[in-house]
């Protein structure tokens, strides 16, 4: 099985229709990658075709053999999607054509890392039309990401040059960096079909994590559970893929018809659909025509291919080789990560015209030509990952846990681990192992709201411990989830803002204090019920009292709430409070009385207590409730 140590390559041909690209790819593998009916019939390659290549060094990389002819373009782009290295395939005897000229296009925009160019079907010119060419050719790259890479003529048919550029793909994949193994899996979907024996199989470059056998990942848009039953890679069995390998994998759970190129199949919650993403265009030079502000568009993006409209951000309308804020507004939904590149193209005819990179997937709606957008969203663009992630937080107004922000769009463990490490712009809430992070501005006006709040309640209810919890979260933040507020609660308090008891919450310094008097009167009320014993003054009787002594009826029934809240009266039945001393009395001569086996009758018990059955009835239901006592008929006895 392949490992995380190694890097894991793919290569792919680009070039001009009957450019000899699929020969070539034949003559590295030995693999024809044509490989439906019409493909053979016409000589073209339609689809796009895969073949594993084995390096100089021993090492394996994945092959990508990309159709030429313009109506298959949308093929190609998704084609190039995980290109490690591209190969721009150009014939010897016909020199740079217009597909030649889109396909390189399309390279940068994507930006594939490596590039080499390869002059085929040299066997069928002499060498002083072959130096001509190569000299025409060099003129072509000048100036593109292929201009310093080697132009190296070769023959499929002869054999020639074959070793030549096996050597020159060696050498460029063995300057690739390693793509990321940590964080979310992601496949750009490719290919779907059906195997009879297996079901469902797509295929794709793994572009970031990786998928092991068992896997339940999610299919992107429609976010749609599935199993991973088996992979592949190179059409060997593996227990599991890494990032930058070409992948095909076996799915249950699902039917060929729920699955479609441009799909990705990815970790869970990783990605969000949208109808909207923020851009970074950039406009061809080669171009000779302005596009418009809402002007019709083809996207392209991983694998997938839609319909949109362009809506210019900073400008009206974007001439050749200039550079803009926009918005894509789209067709159906895509699925995008921070920093993916992009392709557009014209919707008719269908031409290449730029590409770029996305700020911001899944998308609000922005409004045009405001300052404050163009320069939030370029701080967006450059911004560090504390920067970005501050700024998702503020659009939510909801927190993550530190697993979910590096399973966000453009985020990965390592930029989360940098936010962890200090940052003014993103808060750190929780404490005793449950996290969150916030956006910082957010949590100081839920401080500014809480101390409002809290000094409110406690002028409002100066007897009352505090503000029920429930009460003060439906103010502060009615859509955060409970272990979110509890982390929220649990920072205030390690700073030593306010006090959680139990249920309550308190500012840690109240300025609040209960007249002398609602002391006093509170004092006198307490040992009322605990003189009275179990038969207490019913709580009409104890309002009435308060009110006589000039406490409003408000404040009356504050007292008892307080009592009752302080663990100091406690609610029996309906309508009846006892003093808790009387309470933990009464229990202690039940049990007495029934040691041994021995039963009471409700009338027992009321002769033992000296009470009335008025109350005797609730106390005992009240003793069963906490089972301490059961009552079998008219008795009982011990639990």
């Amino acid at each position: 099985m392949s490992t995380p140590g190694l890097v894991h390559a793919i290569i792919g041909t680009a070039g001009h229709i009957d450019h000899g690209k699929t020969r070539l790819v034949a003559a590295l593998t030995g693999v024809d990658t044509d490989r439906l009916k019409a493909e053979k019939e016409r000589g073209i390659s339609i689809e796009l075709g895969f073949a594993p290549l084995r390096l100089s060094d021993g090492r394996r990389a994945g092959i990508v053999d990309v159709p030429g002819h313009e109506r298959f373009i949308r093929h190609m782009v998704a084609g190039v999607t995980g290109m490690d290295v591209a190969i721009l395939v150009i014939a010897a005897d016909e020199g740079v054509m217009p597909q030649t000229r889109e396909h390189l296009d399309v390279i940068e925009l994507l930006q594939v890392p490596r590039g080499i160019t390869v002059l085929t079907k040299t066997d069928l010119v002499d060498d002083e039309w072959l130096a001509m060419i190569t000299e025409d050719v060099g003129q072509f790259l000048a100036g593109t990401s292929l201009a310093a890479s080697p132009i190296l003529p070769v023959s499929a048919v002869k054999g020639r040059g074959i070793a030549d550029l096996k050597e020159a793909l060696t050498s460029l994949v063995g300057d690739l960096p390693r793509r990321p193994f940590a964080g979310p899996a992601r496949l750009p979907i490719d290919r779907v079909f059906a195997m009879k024996g297996f079901g469902v199989i797509v295929t794709g470059t793994l572009a970031s994590g990786m998928l092991r056998a068992g896997d339940t990942l999610t299919i992107y848009p429609s976010e749609r559970p599935t199993r991973i039953r088996g992979l592949q890679v190179h059409g060997e069995k593996v227990d599991a893929a890494w990032a930058g390998q070409r992948v095909a994998v076996n799915l249950s759970g699902v039917e060929v018809s729920q699955v479609a190129r441009g799909d990705v199949l990815a970790s869970a919650g990783s990605l969000q659909p949208g109808y909207r993403v923020t851009v970074r265009l950039q406009r061809l030079n080669r171009e000779d025509k302005a596009l418009q502000d809402r002007e019709r568009i083809r996207f392209h993006a991983g694998t997938k291919e839609t319909l949109g409209r362009l809506s210019l951000l900073d400008r009206e309308r974007i001439e050749p080789g200039e550079s803009a804020l926009a918005q894509i507004l789209l067709e159906e939904p895509v699925v995008v990560a921070k920093g993916d590149p992009f392709v557009i193209r014209t919707y008719s005819p269908a031409r290449t015209v730029g590409g770029g990179q996305v700020i911001e997937p899944a998308a609000g709606k922005w409004k045009k030509q405001r300052p404050d957008v163009i320069a939030h969203l370029f701080a967006l663009e450059q911004g560090s990952p504390a920067e970005r992630l501050a700024w998702h937080l503020a659009r939510t107004g909801l927190p993550v846990t530190p697993t979910e922000a590096a399973n966000l769009p453009g985020f990965d463990r390592d930029s989360v681990e940098a936010v962890l490490a200090g940052s003014a712009s993103v808060a750190l809430l929780g404490g005793d192992g449950v996290e969150y992070l916030a956006n910082a501005a957010q949590v100081t006006t839920l401080e500014r709201g809480l101390r409002c709040d809290l000094d409110a309640y406690h002028r409002r209810y100066p007897l009352r411990r505090g503000m029920p919890k429930e009460e003060l979260k439906s103010r502060l933040v009615p859509a955060w989830n409970a272990k979110a507020y509890g982390a929220l609660l649990e920072m205030w308090k390690q700073r030593g803002l306010i006090i959680v008891d139990g249920k309550t919450v308190a500012l840690a310094e109240r300025k609040d204090k209960p007249p002398k008097e609602v002391v006093r009167l509170l004092a006198a009320l307490e040992d009322w019920f605990l003189r009275d014993g179990l038969h207490p003054p019913l709580p009409k009787e104890a309002r009435d009292w308060l009110v006589r002594e000039g406490l409003s009826a408000e404040s009356a029934e504050e007292c008892l709430n307080c009592l009752v809240e302080r663990d100091r009266l406690r609610k029996i039945g309906d309508d009846l409070l006892f003093h808790v001393q009387a309470l933990a009395d009464f229990r202690q001569m039940i049990v007495n009385a029934l040691r041994d086996g021995r039963e009471l009758t409700v009338a027992e018990a009321r002769d033992l207590a000296k009470s009335s059955r008025r109350y005797m009835v609730p106390l005992l239901e009240w003793l069963d409730r906490e089972r301490v006592t059961r009552r079998v008929g008219d008795k009982r006895s011990l639990w």
